[in-house]
């Protein structure tokens, strides 16, 4: 039997509309596609791209300071002086968690970015008291402080500084809300505490260790 002409045009349409929906559909699929590949680029920057920029930095840093360590005393006048957010401080060593970096003056956003930073309110590791306060990425520019969960009480932790070398022992490790402060009251006796974030990928909480210096 003949196909009408008004069928064969109904059928035609019909194609048509499957095309057009087949294009809209494979337009979308590319759409969400390159959305998610933009922000799985994103995030992997931020995990593990933004490391590359923190081992340049620390590159540069360490040779100079290096040669400086040990090399003051701890009365020299220059021990008292203002430093520069970003300059180097110490370079820090956690055998536990094989730690073995430079700490640099300041908590800010771009002198963390250089590595983890000495609060610039807190001691300085070659004052006979106080408390020295290090704050360090938990998994951005290096992740120093990755496995910061894993410090134990008795835990050694070394400061290496132009004024000397100065260790310390662990003697807690907990968790604290972001808005309490305390851990960085200053103390009679020389100590220390690091600070990141808790738990990783989240700031929900700090991750404090606290360490008792020992001579």
């Amino acid at each position: 039997m003949p196909v009408s002409t008004e069928t064969r045009s109904q059928r035609s349409a019909s194609r048509r509309r499957r095309s057009r929906l087949a294009l809209a559909l494979r337009a979308l699929a590319i759409l969400l596609i390159a959305g998610g590949l933009a922000i799985g680029g994103d995030l992997a920057w931020e995990l593990w791209g933004t490391g590359y920029t923190t081992q340049r930095l620390q590159a540069e840093m360490r040779p100079n300071f290096e040669k400086r360590i040990g090399t003051k005393a701890p009365t020299d006048p220059t021990a008292n002086a203002v430093r520069v957010p970003g300059n180097a401080v110490a370079i820090l060593k956690i055998p536990r968690i094989h730690l073995n970096i430079v700490v640099v003056e300041g908590t800010d956003t771009e002198s963390l970015k250089r590595g983890p930073g000495h609060y610039t309110d807190t001691a300085y590791p070659w004052q006979d008291h106080g408390r020295v306060g290090i704050a360090g990425h938990r998994t951005t520019y290096l992740h120093p402080f990755y496995d910061l969960n894993e410090m134990k009480q008795g835990d050694p932790i070394i400061l290496e500084t132009e004024y000397g070398t100065f260790r310390y022992i662990v003697s807690r490790v907990f968790v604290i809300t972001p808005d309490n402060s305390s851990v960085l009251d200053q103390t009679k006796n020389p100590t220390l505490v690091l600070t990141t974030c808790n738990p990783r990928y989240s700031a929900a909480e700090r991750l404090i260790v606290v360490a008792d210096r020992v001579d």
